[in-house]
């Protein structure tokens, strides 16, 4: 891990974050799913920062502090506590899965694209704007 107030550790993870975020991928959680207590509160941005994690490489709850080391900090503000984040997981049900898969097809359809300005990937075409 980095300690570097000035360093990020995982540069790439910008336009992935920026494609999730246009893409309506913490809103559309955000709006499916329904965990019950404190547990469930900003249940959309929970989500977006478990799918940070993972694109940067974590793989366990407590791998999720890599969003909050070096200069993250000042890349993604909205970045949750491993802790936080398996207390959020904890508290999900079967049923919460299928309300986090709806939420997933809902983003990715082309209609969704088309209404948030996000291109397609394809061949001819880039998967962010800068």
């Amino acid at each position: 891990m980095f300690d570097d107030p000035n360093l990020v550790s995982s540069a790439g993870l910008v336009p992935a974050v920026a494609l999730a975020g246009s893409a309506g991928l913490g809103e559309l959680a955000g709006q499916h799913l329904s965990v019950p207590t404190d547990k469930g509160a900003n249940a959309g941005l929970k989500v977006a920062s478990l799918v940070a994690g993972m694109v940067a490489g974590a793989d366990s709850i407590d791998d999720m502090a890599l969003l909050r080391h070096g200069g993250m900090g000042r890349v993604f503000t909205g970045a949750y506590a491993p802790s936080t984040l398996g207390s959020f997981l904890r508290a999900f049900t079967f049923g919460h899965v299928r309300q986090l898969d709806a939420s997933s097809r809902s983003t990715a359809t082309p209609s969704r694209v088309r209404a948030t300005g996000t291109p397609a990937c394809g061949a001819s075409t880039r998967c962010w704007r800068p």
